[in-house]
C-alpha cells in the first residue's frame, strides 16, 4: 500500500539536504582552499636578465622555496623597462597564487616618478614581504687610471660629462645608486641603460663604459679576471665577500650608504591564505643554512619584513626618491 505521507516526507528531506549542504558549504569551501598549492607550477617572474642580482637571487629562493612547498617554483626572466615588463606580466595574472614576482625595491619607491605611464602600481598587487637586501659595489674598469673612490672622484670632476656609468635600466636600483653617489660626491656621469646588469657588466669589462655601481653579488665573481677594479662597498659596513674594500663613506663620501632589497609579491586578489603561507615558507626559507650562507657569499643578507611593515618603508623611501629624480630631472624620455 502506498504511503500517504511519501511525498511530504521526501519534500522533507530534500530540505534537510539543502540544510546539510548550506551548512557544510563553509568547510568545503575552506578544504578547496586548503589544497593550495596542487600539482601546478607555482611560477616566480624575476623582471630582469639571467645573471643579474635578482635573477641570482630569485632562482636560489625558488629552490628553497619549492623544498617547503612540496611543488615546482620556476623562475621566469621577463626583462625590460626598470622591471615593468615583468610587473605587468604578473599584475594581469590570476590571484591564484600560483604567479609571483621578485621585485627589487626601486620598482616601487622610483619607477612611479619616472615613467609618464606606468603599466602597473603598488595596488595592483598582494605584497607577501621584504626577503634580502644587499649593498652595491662602486666599480671601475681596471683601465681607468683610478685605485679608490677618491680618485675616481677627482678624475670625474677633471673630466665632467666624460665618463659614462651602467645599469641594469632606468629606475633600476643600479641606476638609483649610481645617480646617489654622483650627487652625493659632486660628479657629473652620463647615464647609459641596459636591460638588465649581465649586458651592463660585459661592456663595463669590455671597456665600453667606464663605472658602474652594481649589485655585489653579480659584480664580485667578475672581479676575478683582473678586468675590473672595486672601489668601495655602499653599505654601512664593508661587505664580507670583499673585505680589503672599503665602504664608500670611508673611501671619500662621508655618510653616504645604499642598500638595495628586493621583495616577494603576488598579483592583487590573491586569497590571504596563500599569501600567510609564502610569508611563513620564505621566511624558513632565508633561515636555511644553505640559502643563508649562499646570500652571505654573493654579498647579501637574508632578512624578513612583512607586509604592514614594507609597504610603511615604500612610503618611506619614495619620498626620498621622488625628491632625487625631480633634483636631476631623471626621466625616460
Amino acid at each position: 500500500m502506498k504511503d500517504a505521507n511519501q511525498p511530504v516526507n521526501t519534500r522533507r528531506r530534500i530540505v534537510q539536504a539543502i540544510g546539510y549542504g548550506l551548512a557544510l558549504s563553509p568547510f568545503l569551501a575552506k578544504s578547496a582552499r586548503a589544497e593550495w598549492p596542487s600539482d601546478k607550477v607555482i611560477r616566480m617572474v624575476v623582471p630582469f636578465s639571467a645573471g643579474g642580482a635578482t635573477d641570482l637571487l630569485g632562482r636560489a629562493l625558488a629552490a628553497e622555496l619549492g623544498k617547503g612547498l612540496n611543488q615546482s617554483v620556476i623562475v621566469e626572466n621577463r626583462a625590460g623597462a626598470g622591471g615593468s615588463v615583468g610587473a605587468q606580466a604578473v599584475a594581469s595574472s590570476t590571484p591564484d597564487g600560483y604567479t609571483l614576482l621578485l621585485a627589487s625595491g626601486s620598482m616601487f619607491t622610483v619607477n612611479q616618478y619616472i615613467y609618464s605611464k606606468l603599466p602597473y602600481s603598488l595596488d595592483d598587487f598582494s605584497l607577501i614581504g621584504k626577503v634580502a637586501n644587499g649593498p652595491m659595489v662602486i666599480t671601475v674598469n681596471a683601465s681607468l687610471p683610478v685605485n679608490n673612490t677618491r680618485e675616481l672622484i677627482a678624475y670625474a670632476k677633471a673630466r665632467p660629462g666624460k665618463l659614462s656609468f651602467s645599469s641594469a635600466g632606468v629606475g633600476s636600483q643600479t641606476h638609483m645608486a649610481g645617480e646617489a653617489f654622483t650627487d652625493a660626491a659632486g660628479i657629473e656621469l652620463m647615464h647609459v641603460p641596459y636591460k638588465g646588469e649581465g649586458p651592463a657588466y660585459t661592456d663595463l669589462m669590455a671597456g665600453v663604459i667606464e663605472v658602474a655601481v652594481g649589485n655585489i653579488n653579480a659584480i664580485a665573481p667578475l672581479l676575478k679576471g683582473g678586468r675590473l677594479r672595486a672601489l668601495s662597498v655602499t653599505g654601512k659596513e664593508r661587505a664580507a665577500l670583499l673585505p680589503d674594500v672599503p665602504t664608500t663613506a670611508e673611501d671619500g663620501v662621508p655618510g653616504f650608504e645604499f642598500t638595495g632589497w628586493f621583495a616577494l609579491l603576488a598579483p592583487a586578489g590573491t586569497p590571504q591564505s596563500s599569501i600567510d603561507r609564502l610569508l611563513a615558507d620564505a621566511t624558513r626559507a632565508v633561515a636555511q643554512p644553505g640559502l643563508k650562507r649562499y646570500l652571505q657569499d654573493q654579498g647579501m643578507t637574508a632578512t624578513i619584513v612583512p607586509p604592514a611593515a614594507l609597504r610603511e618603508e615604500i612610503a618611506r623611501e619614495s619620498a626620498k626618491w621622488k625628491a632625487l629624480v625631480q633634483k636631476k630631472k631623471i626621466t625616460t624620455t
